[in-house]
């Protein structure tokens, strides 16, 4: 009997889900919105639907099939109590008891697990990509924020309260940048997405650079893949954005390391598929901070799941772990 499992990734305006073998291949998946209606219950019939729907679909494709259970990955899930808390980017206030809400509708699944986007990936990283085997590493999900999953001896560390890895909140610049959580000088506010636009535009208001490629984008329009292109074709303002985050990033992952001697930490996210713009300069200035002791020791590796599935089987990853 070929054994799957479920994996579900709510996001601010779509919510993915989709059936994943035991190789991280996604059999079937589908997304719903997100709602900005608030109603808790009337998402989770919309969810419920949906998930029957694929496991109908996978059914037919092939009927030899056992479902292990459902691993959600949500903003702000807390794993130990199964619930989404205070999440800014969603509708739902408070504190939504999202797993009890999951288990009347799939009463039969053996497990059903919840946890944040970045541990769901450090998960996925380490069942079904480039951590198979490691014990200890660190996964950094770039993109609108800057989230983080620890593993240590081979467990996702959650801390006391669920809430354990947040290496994006680590003081990078005292009384910098306002970062999204409305502290100052947090390494989001410098290495995420909307950190790298901050950093171009002001290089090119100190610079005075009006001949930039990127001199005639809003900052709504900018994104790290335009940055990426302009870099690509040499443009001086896009290769020193890349240089200064890595900078940045390089002395963020040298805290990590100082505190947790990982194996490797692995990066995830859009600004990554710049590849070496980002990783040549995170690398050097990694080895710039650390301890001796430290030195040549620490691999730094993109990360190996499919960008288009990846918290899809994240999320799904989960599952595994528990039924272990």
């Amino acid at each position: 009997m070929k054994k799957v499992t479920i994996g579900v990734d709510i996001g601010g305006t779509n919510t993915a889900i989709g059936v994943v073998d035991s190789k991280g291949q996604v059999m079937v998946k589908d997304s719903i919105l997100t709602p900005s209606h608030g109603d808790i219950d009337k998402y989770i019939n919309e969810l419920t639907v949906a998930i029957q729907e694929l496991i109908k679909s996978v059914k037919l494709m092939n009927d030899d099939i056992e479902i292990l259970g459902i691993g959600i990955g949500a903003p702000n899930g807390n794993y130990y109590n199964g619930t989404i808390e205070y999440a800014p980017n969603l509708s739902f206030k408070g504190v939504v008891q999202f797993v009890k809400l999951m288990r009347k509708s799939f009463p039969e699944m053996k497990a059903l697990a919840l946890t944040n986007d970045a541990n769901a990936a450090a998960i996925g990283e380490m069942i079904y990509g480039g951590a198979k085997g490691m014990k200890n590493f660190v996964m950094y999900t770039l993109g609108t924020g800057v989230g983080s999953g620890v593993v240590v001896n081979g467990d996702l560390v959650y801390g006391h309260d669920g809430f354990a890895g947040e290496c994006g909140h680590t003081t990078l610049i005292p009384g910098g940048r306002l970062c999204g959580c409305t502290a100052k000088g947090h390494l989001e506010a410098y290495c995420s997405a909307p950190g790298m636009k901050r950093t171009a535009f002001e290089i090119m208001a100190r610079d005075n650079a009006g001949d930039s490629l990127l001199a005639d984008k809003s900052f709504n329009e900018l994104n790290s893949k335009m940055i990426f292109d302009a870099a690509e074709k040499g443009d001086k303002v896009a290769l020193e954005v890349f240089e200064q985050t890595g900078k940045w990033l390089g002395q963020g992952l040298a805290d990590t390391v100082h505190h947790l001697s990982p194996e490797a930490i692995f990066l995830f996210g859009g600004p990554t598929a710049a590849g070496d713009y980002i990783f040549k300069p995170t690398k050097a200035s990694l080895e710039e901070h650390l301890l001796p002791i430290f030195n040549g020791k620490i691999k730094v590796l993109p990360s190996e799941l499919r960008p288009g599935d990846a918290a899809i089987v994240g999320a799904s990853a989960l599952v595994w772990k528990e039924v272990e």
